[in-house]
């Protein structure tokens, strides 16, 4: 196997552990979604599967979990930390990651909470009701951005682990 395969099959089966946490018992939003696509937009060289083995891995774990009518848009969010991740293709360092997957969580938690807020009537339709919407997703965030954090972190220095040791250079 050549060193890309070696590289790209050591990514996909850190991504396939990743989306497998989701399905054990864990805090509400507190999943490794967000790290698992800034990783695979970083880590893979083939910019088709860094898109599509997050989304994939996603969706499997979906038909587990169930398939449900926010799915667009939690996917889309997802897409964006993926663009996210290609800007750390050549670049490696704990600030520049940790940046990064703090505002995909932040972004992350501006796209979906404007799609509950828009497109359902658990808040008023005007700015009161966009700031409770907002507001009332506080709770949750802090989970994402810790999980986004722990789990991304994990990804990149497990791999860079791995790379070193087992890797041909």
């Amino acid at each position: 196997m050549s060193n890309i395969g070696i590289k790209t099959s050591t990514v996909l089966v850190l991504i396939a552990v990743l989306a497998f946490s989701r399905l054990i018992p864990h805090p509400p939003n507190f999943t490794p979604l967000l790290g698992m696509a800034v990783f695979a937009g970083a880590r893979l060289d083939n910019k088709l599967f860094a898109i599509l083995a997050p989304l994939t891995a996603m969706f499997l774990s979906d038909l587990i979990i169930g398939l449900h009518s926010g799915m667009s848009i939690i996917y889309f969010a997802i897409l964006v930390n993926v663009f996210f991740g290609f800007y750390l293709k050549d670049r490696f360092g704990p600030l520049l990651i940790g940046g990064t997957l703090i505002s995909g969580a932040i972004i992350f938690f501006i796209i979906t909470n404007f799609a509950v807020w828009y497109g359902s009537s658990y808040y008023s339709n005007d700015l009161a009701g966009l700031i409770t919407c907002y507001t009332m997703g506080l709770p949750f965030f802090q989970n994402t951005l810790i999980s986004s954090l722990m789990y991304g972190f994990s990804a990149f220095y497990l791999f860079e682990f791995l790379a070193k040791r087992y890797l041909p250079s």
